[in-house]
């Protein structure tokens, strides 16, 4: 069974003559515990393009010390990693290869560096006897084990200080300080395993200014180009997230693929629909199948919402209790959906497709022009299409038809604001201004058809209710009151959307 840690640690400088100064005097710590000498044996594996390095992953086999097994590493933040551990084996274990899926593909990962360290650790404690940090000073020599460097070793010193379970990262500034007026400097790699690869492969070429300057976006198709590659990197990077089931990674994925697909359609101008359409497709599959997880997120969190502001006077019957029972029997089924999804082939034909996209974008002549000439135009046709189902789902009397409409008209904001946000880095602040006040018809609209949502599952838990001889009393409260925040919505509806149809905004757009 895999067993994850949150690794919070920092890097520095040594060498063979490097002496730590005396730690005990860090404030918070009372004794310096010695632990002795482990020698630690890591392979180190990528695949032949380092694909993983890449994206700054480790995936590593090592033996000595307390943690032999194998050994996962997913980037959280600047000296913060998740670190994945399964027992030690002669195999990549089955855990590890679909976390790695959506990097490697088809690919087997295969050992690229091997490490020899040999890690003099000492223990910071509290006066309570509880550890604070472990402080590791680690002789390290490295060699290739593939690519033109194949043989080539490279020995260096680090200090490395890792702090304890649920420290305060605001002790690592303190033991900082002290090794710094110690004259001990922060290392220039992330990890072991980057220093390893910059010091025993071919010698990375500098980019010169000229160069740098040059892949910056000017035109059109630069600007959408460089939208449509962080929401694959995206995809791609989310991926294991939601293998993890971490907090929001569905939503997130969804949300990428939503935005991307967007793209696709927002700039037909600049990118060919006869490459990007069958893409599209693909990644409305990709967010239907993720949805099933995600709109079941979304209806528990309300209902959970709306039950919770009942008087328990009102709350009749054993609603908790079916609410609990209706959202452990979906959720279970939504989640073996969604792996399943991730590791099957048609998700990753999509990856590949995307990939090759990325690769040789299908640009079309007006992606050679400048962006303030095409991307305002491309905005302002988005406009258009919401205006007109805006005004045509106003038109409608209340009921399923307006609700349908008002659906629709979400949708198309969805597109308009996503367009929008992506043009800013071109536009600037009317883009930001006009992405802005979209989101707010948005997220009005889709306020108004959660509430559609959630009254359709109340009808169902009523109808359950009543066949277990139960009273429905409080379902029908709540039905009640999602209609009423409904018609709230649909009488805002047209102050919003007059904000967000200021001739202005849009002339903004296209100075």
């Amino acid at each position: 069974m895999a067993d994850t840690k949150r690794e919070i640690e920092r890097k520095y400088e040594a060498t063979d003559a490097t002496r730590l100064p005396d730690l005990s005097r860090v404030a918070g710590v009372d004794s310096v515990v010695r632990r002795g000498r482990t020698e630690l044996d890591a392979v180190y594996y990528d695949t032949s393009d380092l694909r993983l390095a890449a994206d700054s992953l480790t995936l590593r086999r090592r033996t000595g010390g307390d943690d032999d097994g194998w050994h996962l590493k997913f980037p959280v933040a600047v000296g913060i990693r998740d670190e994945i551990r399964e027992p030690l084996s002669d195999a990549l274990p089955p855990s590890f290869a679909a976390l790695l899926r959506s990097r490697v593909r088809h690919d087997a990962p295969a050992p690229v560096v091997r490490l020899l360290s040999s890690r003099d650790v000492q223990h910071l404690t509290a006066a309570d006897g509880a550890l604070l940090a472990e402080v590791s000073v680690d002789t390290v020599c490295a060699e290739r084990l593939t690519g033109s460097g194949t043989g080539t070793t490279a020995t260096w010193t680090e200090i490395e200080v890792e702090l304890a379970d649920d420290g305060d990262p605001a002790f690592l500034d303190a033991v900082e300080k002290r090794l710094r007026k110690a004259g001990v400097r922060p290392s220039d790699s992330p990890s072991k395993l980057a220093r390893a690869l910059a010091d025993t492969g071919p010698a990375p070429r500098k980019q010169k200014r000229a160069e740098r300057k040059k892949d910056r976006p000017h035109t059109a198709g630069d600007h959408v180009l460089a939208y449509v590659r962080e929401q694959i990197r995206t995809i791609i990077a989310l991926d294991p997230a939601v293998r993890r089931d971490l907090p929001d990674s569905v939503h997130k994925m969804r949300v990428a693929t939503r935005r991307l697909r967007s793209a696709f359609k927002t700039h037909r101008k600049i990118l060919d629909r006869e490459v990007t359409d069958p893409i599209g497709a693909e990644l409305k599959w990709l967010a239907a199948e993720l949805g099933v997880d995600r709109d079941q997120e979304v209806l528990d969190a309300r209902l959970d919402s709306r039950v919770g502001e009942l008087p328990r006077t009102l709350t009749l019957g054993p609603v908790h209790a079916r609410l609990r029972i209706r959202s452990a029997a979906r959720r279970t089924g939504s989640r073996r959906g969604i792996i399943a999804v991730l590791d099957g082939e048609r998700y990753l034909a999509l990856l590949d497709a995307l990939d090759a996209l990325s690769a040789a974008p299908p640009l079309r002549p007006a992606a050679g022009r400048a962006p303030d000439k095409v991307l305002p135009r491309a905005l302002l046709k988005d406009y258009g299409r919401l205006a007109a189902r805006v005004g045509h789902a106003l038109e409608q009397p209340p009921g399923p038809e307006r609700d349908a409409a008002l659906h629709e008209a979400r949708k198309a904001a969805k597109r308009a604001r996503y367009g929008g946000e992506a043009a800013r880095p071109a536009l600037g602040k009317p883009a930001k201004r006009f992405a802005k006040r979209i989101k707010a018809v948005q997220s009005l609209l889709g306020d108004h058809q959660d509430s559609v949502v959630t009254r359709e599952a109340l009808r169902t838990l009523a109808a359950q209710a009543h066949a277990a001889g139960e009273t429905t009393f409080t379902w029908g409260l709540l039905y009640g009151r999602e209609e009423a925040a409904a018609a709230a919505r649909e009488r805002e509806l047209p102050g919003v959307w007059a904000r967000a149809s200021a001739p202005a905004l849009r002339a903004d757009l296209k100075h």
